[in-house]
């Protein structure tokens, strides 16, 4: 992507590879995260050069995007939009200077995730606002086995109501930075299990969204 898109190949990779999570984070299929990353793919080409250059921050429209196609499989699994999944193309191995952008891009994340935990570890709503981008969106998977909102929710407010809710200030339980899909999330622990592990997206400081799985199937893996 030239306009308003990646700067090098780097970061393509590295985003195409953000959204491959996101999906195998979901569904645990590769199958199944190729097809979302295609379909999110399919649909930023769909808009028109003028919609695609108002798009400030892509990587932020991608994530939402592919976040709302999780939802939509997840609501209707047997649907699959734009047609039949193909294998992925092998991506070649990255260069030095790529290895060394990739390093960069995963400092930066660690940091950035490391303030969105700090402000949930203590219960700091205003510096949770902080770290969240104008534009955020969470979502929470309880896979029909924990009652929680089926529906993403948009916008800083709405976005810290749902973490505060869900993270912050819960009695008898432990709130810690652990690795989750490789990278620094939260894992939120009662009586020394583990009952919900949290993602975060990110673009330049701000975490753009946060996924949240509370369905005991996945958490199995944490456990």
């Amino acid at each position: 992507m030239t306009e308003a898109g990646a700067e090098s190949l780097a970061e393509m990779l590295d985003e195409r590879q953000h959204l491959l999570e996101i999906a195998l984070w979901m569904f645990g299929s590769d199958t199944t995260a190729d097809h979302v990353v295609q379909e999110t793919y399919r649909r930023w080409y769909a808009l028109d050069q003028e919609e695609r250059a108002a798009i400030a921050v892509p990587r932020a429209w991608l994530t939402r995007t592919a976040g709302s196609i999780c939802l939509e499989l997840l609501a209707d699994p047997d649907h699959v939009p734009g047609g039949p999944v193909t294998p992925a193309q092998p991506v070649p191995g990255p260069t030095a200077h790529q290895a060394g952008y990739g390093q960069a891009m995963l400092a930066r994340h660690e940091r950035v995730a490391r303030r969105f935990a700090a402000a949930c570890q203590a219960g700091d709503t205003e510096a949770l606002r902080e770290v969240l981008a104008a534009d955020a969106i969470v979502v929470s998977d309880g896979g029909g086995k924990v009652r929680v909102a089926v529906r993403p929710s948009y916008g800083v407010d709405a976005v810290a109501q749902v973490v505060t809710a869900l993270l912050i200030d819960q009695p008898g339980t432990d709130l810690a930075i652990g690795s989750v899909n490789g990278r620094a999330g939260l894992v939120l622990r009662r009586a020394g299990k583990v009952v919900a592990v949290v993602s975060v997206s990110v673009a330049g400081a701000e975490v753009t969204a946060v996924w949240i799985i509370l369905n005991p199937d996945k958490l199995q893996r944490w456990r």
